[in-house]
């Protein structure tokens, strides 16, 4: 039955044992709740992480998870979102656009006329399909509402995708690192998409749909300072004791400036990919999350990154984030 069914994903996931009853007696005898000797079942990846509240895990974020076109310079990665994800992402970043009432929401780079993957409804029917065959793992998506449409837009693609049933609303506007659930709590109650707006969410009018900027915070958006300073950009003037009870995003994305079709445009430095994605050395993935780790006295959240697939070895995005949440990565796993 379904009761069993949950009964055993609760056994799995937080080591528990069940209350079990003497046949000669009404007297329930239950064995002592142990939330880590019996797990076996991972969360994310790691049994570790099972018991780990969502604001306590890094994760590595896919900058502009659905811009992968050959040959096309305003492209963010190599490979499509599926392979992301079995490579271990588990942040999917990207802009939203709404070119006219009758196309709804596409997934466009700085404008529809430079690059237009389709709609935000077939890229989430997509992810949709990967939740349902993946029970056991936790996402964020995070948007950017480059035209400002009212939240409202958004209800369609999320509803129509069928990915609305797995998207965790939480109680509050805001949530301080402690007030977050854990991601085993999440996979048991099947609520495993955490969604942010960057702009004119309304969780009034659209619970699911989060302020993101209430909940993380980010260091430079779009950088191009290779150095990466480990400081809040967004949102602005935010209290020093604010931001270290929040979530942060580690925008670690280094850009250069050209023109594409007359506008000027943010594209990834792509000669200097795989300094950028390493585990060490100036400028690299690894020895940025150190320092914003000593800064701000815990790791980022969440690593955003370009071409996730380049680094000095390979997979090395993903040693980083394993290395933050101190766990052990297993080399040559990755990529694609």
């Amino acid at each position: 039955s379904s009761s069993t069914s949950t009964s055993h994903e609760y056994l799995d996931i937080t080591g528990a044992s069940r209350a079990s009853a003497s046949a000669a007696s009404t007297v329930t005898v239950s064995t002592p709740l142990n939330p880590q000797a019996t797990n076996t079942r991972p969360c994310n990846g790691n049994v570790e992480f099972c018991g780990r509240k969502y604001s306590n895990v890094s994760m590595v974020v896919a900058h502009n998870s659905p811009f992968v076109v050959p040959h096309n310079a305003a492209s963010n990665q190599v490979y499509s979102v599926i392979p992301q994800l079995e490579d271990g992402i588990r942040g999917l970043q990207f802009e939203t656009h709404y070119p006219n009432a009758s196309a709804g929401l596409h997934l466009c780079h700085t404008s529809c006329s430079l690059l237009d993957v389709g709609t935000l409804e077939a890229y989430l029917t997509t992810v949709a399909g990967w939740l349902e065959s993946n029970p056991h793992e936790v996402i964020t998506i995070m948007m950017g509402n480059d035209n400002r449409v009212p939240p409202s837009t958004y209800i369609s693609p999320f509803l129509n995708s069928g990915i609305l049933s797995y998207v965790y609303t939480p109680g509050s506007s805001h949530l301080s690192l402690d007030e977050w659930p854990t991601l085993g709590e999440m996979i048991l109650r099947n609520k495993r998409v955490v969604v942010m707006v960057d702009y004119l969410a309304n969780q009034t009018e659209v619970p699911f749909l989060l302020d993101q900027f209430a909940y993380q915070w980010q260091t430079q958006f779009s950088p191009t300072d290779p150095a990466f300073p480990c400081i809040v950009q967004r949102p602005p003037n935010q209290a020093e004791n604010v931001s270290r009870h929040r979530t942060y995003m580690l925008n670690h994305n280094l850009n250069i400036d050209i023109q594409l079709l007359g506008q000027d445009v943010l594209i990834p430095a792509y000669t200097l990919l795989d300094e950028v994605n390493a585990v060490s050395r100036n400028g690299s993935l690894g020895l940025n999350v150190n320092n914003c780790t000593a800064m701000w006295g815990r790791p980022p959240n969440f690593l955003l990154v370009d071409y996730y697939n380049f680094g000095n070895v390979n997979g090395s995005v993903f040693e980083v984030a394993a290395t933050a949440n101190n766990v052990s990565y297993r080399q040559g796993s990755c990529c694609g």
